[in-house]
């Protein structure tokens, strides 16, 4: 057994808007392990594809674009997320429905997803590592030792979306962004690589009606026996 495979690992899948990064996040800080947000590993991608003019459908060329992704994870002063690409704050532009979108459009690519292996499984370093995305549980980190699904109805999704975005100052229709939450989840459980479900061991909750704070204690409690 290599040393690398004895670190912890919680794994936190989810739809879109589930609330999985904000709890990975929280989770990991608590816990003092490191933290990846896998999800913006491929918005990321998509995002230094579109500056160098690249089209988001010719993989051979966005998986060269993701072995050489410069990326760190931080947080601000408050505790926020921060997103580091190449030296530079990206983190409201990684944020974007425009970058989401093609976030989702790159996802399903093979050689861009096996180019992010290797970047992924290398956040694996003592004392743990709590991973958030689509596949955590079932492709990067199957042995992982606690697996989570969080999941909410598209129509709670949304409106925390919406809520996000109008403060941020961004006019975006409730009704047009859970057509996209639908049509995303379909994108994403459809797919042919590494589709959207719930590794056959993990522990589904559901965070429509719960706090922030609820949903955090319910994963620390899970992974007390880690």
């Amino acid at each position: 057994m290599s040393a690398q495979s004895q670190v912890p690992v919680i794994a936190i899948d989810g739809p879109s808007g589930s609330g999985k990064g904000t709890i990975a996040r929280n989770v990991a800080s608590r816990l003092g392990w490191h933290l990846l947000d896998s999800g913006a590993l491929y918005r990321l991608v998509a995002l230094a594809a579109t500056r160098d003019g690249l089209p988001l459908d010719d993989a051979e060329k966005l998986a060269e674009v993701a072995r050489n992704l410069e990326v760190q994870f931080d947080s601000d002063n408050s505790g926020g997320e921060q997103i580091w690409l190449s030296g530079s704050i990206v983190t409201d532009e990684v944020r974007t429905e425009e970058c989401g979108k093609g976030a989702s459009t790159v996802a399903p690519l093979q050689p861009v997803r096996t180019a992010l292996l290797t970047l992924q499984r290398g956040f694996r370093r003592m004392p743990g590592l709590v991973a958030d995305g689509r596949d955590m549980g079932t492709h990067v980190f199957p042995d992982a030792g606690l697996k989570v699904y969080l999941t909410a109805s598209a129509g709670e999704r949304a409106k925390r979306r919406h809520k996000q975005l109008k403060g941020k100052g961004i006019d975006v229709s409730l009704a047009a962004l859970s057509r996209d939450i639908e049509d995303r989840d379909r994108r994403d459980s459809e797919r042919l690589v590494a589709p959207l479900r719930p590794a056959e061991d993990a522990r589904i909750l559901d965070s429509s009606s719960q706090s922030i704070e609820a949903v955090t204690r319910t994963v620390l409690d899970w992974a007390s026996d880690l």
